[in-house]
């Protein structure tokens, strides 16, 4: 069966996390991923957060399945004569190095456009134009400036970043479709295209919400948010759905002696208020005046989810779920990652994927957050070093077999 993107080919000029997430999404898909790697080093995430000794860390591991390795000194004169040959029969080319990187080395969008005009030139930055152009990017410095940081945490405490990688993976998920819109356009136009993204303004797209509510707090305070006091921009939440329906994670009975990660998240939705009363035992909540309505449980908000905790302490949070989840009670248990790594569920949908590797042996991956029928992804493993030089110059450069033998031996 024939794959989504195959016969595309990507010359993949990224490293660390974002751009790698991002290929990883088209090799997934079918394109022919081609890694172009530092000579001796490779991928700086190859050596960093290294769980065994000499060997490609998951780091690396978990970012590059389906691709191909190889290797290139893109300063040399002859390693940019190569990377001309590859983009002369590439699709895509995708980097996300610091700003004004590429274009140093001569692989400007004009340059690239000259070499071939079909082809799509992908960039993803820490920042847009203004202040922060210029700026380092890294994950939470992205959640800062993009809008998540400011409402993530409590309101007595400090700004708080998301343990979801929103700036890096949610940002290669945001590139990954404008290359295939890109690509699709392609068809109808014969040209290729500069497609650029920053981490910042995918992080406020994914905020959205919070521009919601920043401009109806210009009408008065938000009556969904657990909040006391409101300034004049949108305040951190806490745990407060931001939906128009209240939630709030509440304790359960602990499974194990440190008892971590008991929690269970709940949403109350007006419907569900009868019920909900009638089995954690409180039928006299039903009718009364501070509770009966939306409108008047607002002010007691606290004071609801901890009679509720009060039913859950005594209940793991599987069982709480099962119980609430039968009364369709909105509601799923606080999973740690050590419950996703173990989810058969996820197992079965293919999230959760073993990985032979040469070297380090079988690992675990995340696996493509999407499924298309007739197109169905087969995880295998990420690249050695430069492990695909020979074949690569083989199959697109031009130049005499003795040529092409020296230069994949003493890799430029």
């Amino acid at each position: 069966m024939s794959k989504a993107l195959e016969g595309i080919r990507v010359v993949d000029l990224t490293h660390v996390q974002a751009g790698p997430a991002c290929t990883q999404l088209l090799a997934w898909m079918g394109a022919d991923v081609i890694k172009i790697e530092t000579p001796g080093r490779g991928d700086v995430t190859r050596t960093q957060l290294r769980d065994v000794p000499d060997v490609d860390s998951l780091y690396f591991t978990m970012l590059n399945c389906n691709k191909r390795s190889l290797t290139l000194d893109l300063k040399s004169d002859e390693g940019k004569q190569i990377l001309e040959q590859l983009l002369r029969n590439a699709d895509v080319l995708v980097e996300n190095f610091a700003p004004g990187a590429v274009d140093r080395l001569g692989f400007t969008w004009e340059h690239v456009r000259e070499i071939n005009p079909r082809l799509i030139f992908a960039s993803l930055k820490g920042f847009g134009p203004g202040a922060l152009e210029n700026a380092k990017a890294y994950e939470n410095i992205a959640q800062a400036t993009g809008g998540a940081m400011s409402t993530t945490g409590f309101e007595d405490g400090p700004p708080v970043v998301t343990g979801a990688q929103i700036g890096d993976s949610g940002n290669a998920i945001h590139l990954f479709g404008a290359i295939c819109a890109a690509l699709y356009q392609r068809t109808h136009t014969g040209r290729g295209q500069r497609v650029q993204i920053s981490m910042r303004s995918g992080i406020l797209n994914l905020c959205r919400v919070k521009l919601r509510d920043q401009q109806r707090l210009e009408h008065g305070p938000l009556g969904e948010y657990p909040n006391t006091e409101f300034g004049d921009f949108v305040p951190r939440s806490g745990n407060a759905s931001g939906g128009g329906q209240p939630g709030w994670a509440v304790r359960c009975k602990p499974t194990t002696e440190k008892g971590a990660n008991s929690w269970l998240y709940l949403v109350i939705q007006p419907q569900v208020w009868e019920p909900l009363m009638h089995k954690i035992g409180r039928p006299e909540l039903i009718e009364h005046p501070d509770y009966a309505t939306p409108e008047a449980r607002l002010p007691h908000l606290q004071d609801t989810f901890d009679v509720i905790e009060e039913w859950t302490l005594q209940r793991t949070k599987w069982e709480a779920f099962d119980e609430l989840n039968a009364i369709n009670v909105p509601c799923g248990p606080v999973l740690s990652s050590k419950d996703l790594i173990e989810d058969e569920g996820l197992r079965a949908e293919g999230m959760i994927v073993d990985v032979d590797h040469p070297e380090r042996g079988t690992f675990k991956t995340v696996g493509c957050p999407f499924t298309l029928s007739d197109s169905p992804v087969e995880i295998t493993r990420p690249p050695l070093l430069g492990e695909h030089n020979a074949e690569v110059m083989r199959e697109l450069l031009e130049a005499p077999d003795d040529e092409l033998a020296r230069l994949a031996e003493r890799p430029v």
